[in-house]
């Protein structure tokens, strides 16, 4: 499943020297929200969940890559994890929905890329679930793989991601480093005009509450007018949705909802729909053209559904009240709106394909703006 030293090398260098420079909106002490942030403040806060990485940066046009989020550290196809979508709005390529639809769960990993690498993405994540131990005689697999479009800075035509970057993510992937902004399917990505990227937050529940642990990561690159806790910031930088063509209203975001929470699939479908409201409350309007994607699961353990049982063998869950679902749903809302702007602020300047350079987030100005 590896590549060679020699092809990775580079890239990986790459990554290493931008997670340096990187920053986070609490590094300025820009708090979203009224909950606490579990520990890594990302959705590894969700335990058992790990995230992988692989960013392309090649010569002055390719600008794109893989991240590939694992709901637990076990045979995902074998133990199922209770998921649902919610479409903010669906122009957009998201595969393998219809059966989260019906079925209520998902079993593979969950791959983000750009819109043109999504068959890679697919034929990835098919070869890691069939070589998988106990895997012998699967002969389906239904594959989650999300895309935004990165063609403004990145070569998408040339369809870069292989199937073999979406194994190498898979195979990397961390329970406790996740790189933030110009990395993985954020590379080449663009947000309210700005640089946009890979983000993440979490929020941890009090004890009183039941303790759970929500975490997002998002894939940002759509418009709208930027705010951050309710600051006008994009009109006051003069940069948003139709003030310029650098970047219309349209574009992408997916959006991907974690917990250890005992949900079933139709609150989990609830809980993604107020990660739309989290994205609403940083200006993202969910445009014509943007594919605006949720994808929420829960991997508490005794909820996780086994790929064979016994015919007529009756199924025990343990799920929450809807009553006790409105802590779940504000974590939720915090938690995207947080790394939404954790992506920005973590972004740096690129230059990719014709030349095109996308400024970061001016961090200066716009704790002027907040200041005031």
């Amino acid at each position: 499943m590896k590549k060679s030293i020699s092809l990775i090398l580079p890239f990986f260098l790459i990554v290493i020297q931008c997670s340096f420079s990187q920053s986070r909106l609490r590094d300025y002490d820009i708090q979203v929200g009224v909950l606490e942030p579990g520990i890594k403040n990302s959705i590894l806060d969700v335990p058992r969940v790990s995230v992988g990485q692989v960013t392309k940066i090649e010569g002055e046009t390719v600008r794109t890559g893989v991240t590939v989020i694992l709901p637990h550290q076990g045979n995902i196809f074998q133990q199922k994890t209770p998921a649902a979508v919610f479409i903010g709005n669906g122009f957009g390529k998201l595969a393998g929905t219809t059966q989260i639809d019906e079925l209520g769960n998902i079993e593979s990993p969950i791959v983000l890329t750009n819109t043109l690498s999504v068959a890679a993405g697919i034929e990835g994540v098919i070869t890691y679930t069939l070589a998988q131990e106990g895997n012998g005689e699967v002969q389906s697999v239904n594959a989650i793989v999300g895309e935004t479009n990165d063609g403004f800075l990145n070569d998408i035509r040339g369809m870069h991601v292989s199937k073999n970057d979406v194994l190498q993510a898979i195979e990397n992937s961390s329970e406790e480093l996740l790189e933030e902004g110009n990395v993985g399917a954020g590379t080449g990505t663009v947000c309210f005009g700005f640089k946009g990227g890979i983000g993440s937050a979490s929020r941890k529940l009090p004890t009183s509450l039941g303790s759970y642990t929500v975490g997002v990561l998002v894939q940002s690159n759509f418009g709208g007018v930027l705010q951050i806790n309710g600051a006008e910031v994009g009109k006051e930088l003069g940069q948003y949705a139709f003030k310029n063509q650098l970047e219309s209203a349209d574009g992408s975001c997916m959006i991907i909802v974690a917990t250890d929470a005992p949900v079933g699939e139709r609150n989990l479908k609830r809980m993604a729909q107020r990660a739309m409201m989290g994205l609403a409350k940083t200006g993202g309007i969910a445009s014509n053209g943007s594919g605006d994607y949720v994808i929420a699961f829960s991997n508490y353990e005794e909820n996780l559904i086994p790929h064979q049982q016994e015919p007529l063998m009756l199924l025990e869950k343990k799920e929450l009240r809807n009553d006790d679902m409105t802590a779940l749903f504000l974590a939720t809302i915090e938690a995207t709106e947080e790394a939404i702007l954790n992506s920005l602020f973590a972004a740096q300047d690129m230059q990719g394909k014709d030349g095109r350079t996308v400024k970061a987030l001016p961090i200066t100005e716009v704790m002027k703006i907040l200041n005031k």
